[in-house]
């Protein structure tokens, strides 16, 4: 997915925004940060990940490259 890291709406959570929809980001590398474009590889994230943020699809992240 290519979009923007965004804070999300629960603390320390990230999202990334791309052109139609939003990816709470689990397990972010350290180069995710807010306001920062950047093309993330991930997996959905299965039942075992449960998250508090209701915001965005959950995605693993595996690899991310920032722009």
């Amino acid at each position: 997915m290519r979009g923007t890291v965004q804070r999300g709406i629960e603390p320390n959570s990230l999202v990334l925004s791309t052109a139609d929809q939003e990816y709470l980001l689990v397990h972010p590398t350290p180069a995710l940060q807010p306001g920062v474009m950047a093309v993330v590889r991930g997996r959905p994230a299965r039942t075992e990940h449960v998250t508090m943020c209701m915001q965005g699809t959950p995605l693993v992240v595996l690899d991310a490259s920032v722009r």
